[in-house]
């Protein structure tokens, strides 16, 4: 349909695009295989050190994941004293180093979530599909996707450490 936006330039920008009226894609490319990349996504105490943007002043105060098809997560967030902010949901399919999909059942509106990560020469390409249930629930979840850029941005710093 149309691009929202696109993170500031750098090595590798971050494409975020809304391709329908229930659906945003965020594509950005990694220095590294999939294998780490899909790591970075499954591993708590990988993930925990990159998902959650700085600038939001907010702790992962508990992530409990079974990351298996079939699976559950739940992940609690909170900033100062304020009561914490819990997502959950369930693996759909759960393929490694490839494919992962879930639900994000916090709400009625909650999409569905599919990763994919694509090797080419070394790095990585990584395609985040959210399909939501309407427009409607689009339109009320608006905003979810302003962090990414700067969570990936922590992805790639983490990355250059392994």
């Amino acid at each position: 349909m149309h691009a929202i936006r696109e993170s500031e330039p750098m090595k590798n920008p971050t494409h975020i695009e809304q391709t329908s009226d229930r659906e945003i894609v965020i594509t950005r490319t990694f220095n590294g295989p999939a294998r780490l990349v899909f790591e970075a996504w499954t591993k708590p105490e990988l993930f925990t050190r990159w998902w959650l943007p700085k600038s939001y002043g907010m702790a992962i105060v508990s992530y409990e994941m079974d990351i298996r098809t079939g699976g559950t997560y739940r992940l609690a967030l909170q900033r100062g004293t304020a009561e914490p902010m819990v997502f959950h949901g369930k693996y759909v399919e759960v393929t490694p180093p490839s494919r992962l999909v879930w639900t994000n059942e916090e709400s009625p509106d909650g999409p569905v979530t599919t990763v994919t990560f694509e090797e080419k020469a070394g790095k990585t390409v990584v395609v985040v599909h959210e399909l939501h249930p309407s427009k409607e629930a689009l339109d009320r979840n608006r905003g979810a996707e302003a962090g990414m850029p700067e969570s990936f941005e922590q992805l790639d710093e983490l990355l250059a450490q392994a």
